[in-house]
């Protein structure tokens, strides 16, 4: 399942659009502020934004101008009651790639969003690689030379995390939320039975690399000798 961000702090509206494109079979997380979008978009390999410009924190557009900087070019619809031909100029100058006045239509916002899920992502490998594994995250299978094997949908998220951060330890947080979304309540062990299915498929193809547990950190992917 494709998964967006939805940034809009009215909750009816982010309710309804949320249930919208649910239907639809698009995964959604939900912020109602920059400073918490901008953090899961750090953690998160979302397909898609959709962004609203009033938001509590300051302009919607600020943000998407701040993704823009960094080199982040996650494919945008700016959602906003602003109609007037300057304010969609001035959406589409600051890095937009749709724009839709409210109020609208649920089904042509999904058909826009769908649009935008053609799009490419941001600038990231489509296959991560590190050491001697890479990730065909659309075919779901991780190879170490020539041995595969094939990954469920958390853990292919778990694993795109680990190998594009490989040089750092990450979160538990993070890849719960890299693994079901920001929004989709989690049991207390759904990470470590994930965790524990990628280590025993890790061992399968030959990999040196481990999924090791860094006390009071988080995890990271490091060689065998070094595995706990």
């Amino acid at each position: 399942m494709s998964r967006i961000l939805l940034i809009e702090d009215h909750e009816r509206m982010a309710r309804l659009i949320h249930q919208g494109l649910v239907a639809a079979g698009i995964g959604v997380d939900v912020s109602g502020r920059i400073d918490t979008a901008w953090a899961a978009i750090q953690q998160m390999s979302y397909q898609a934004l959709v962004l609203d410009r009033g938001l509590p924190d300051g302009d919607g557009l600020d943000l998407l101008q701040r993704l823009r900087r960094a080199g982040i070019r996650i494919p945008c619809l700016v959602l906003t009651a602003r109609d007037a031909l300057h304010d969609r100029v001035e959406g589409l100058e600051a890095g937009a790639d749709d724009y839709l006045p409210k109020p609208f239509a649920m089904d042509e916002m999904v058909a826009r969003v769908r649009a935008l899920l053609r799009r490419p992502v941001e600038l990231r490998p489509l296959d991560p690689s590190y050491d001697d594994l890479t990730l065909n995250s659309a075919g779901s299978v991780l190879c170490c030379g020539a041995n595969k094997v094939t990954l469920a949908p958390a853990e292919v998220h778990i694993m795109l995390l680990l190998l594009r951060k490989h040089e750092e330890v990450v979160r538990r947080s993070a890849l719960e939320a890299a693994a079901w979304g920001l929004s989709e309540a989690v049991t207390p062990n759904a990470l470590d039975v994930a965790l524990h299915r990628i280590r025993r498929k890790l061992s399968a193809i030959g990999s040196r690399q481990r999924i090791v547990n860094v006390r009071g950190l988080g995890y990271a992917l490091r060689e065998d000798d070094s595995a706990q």
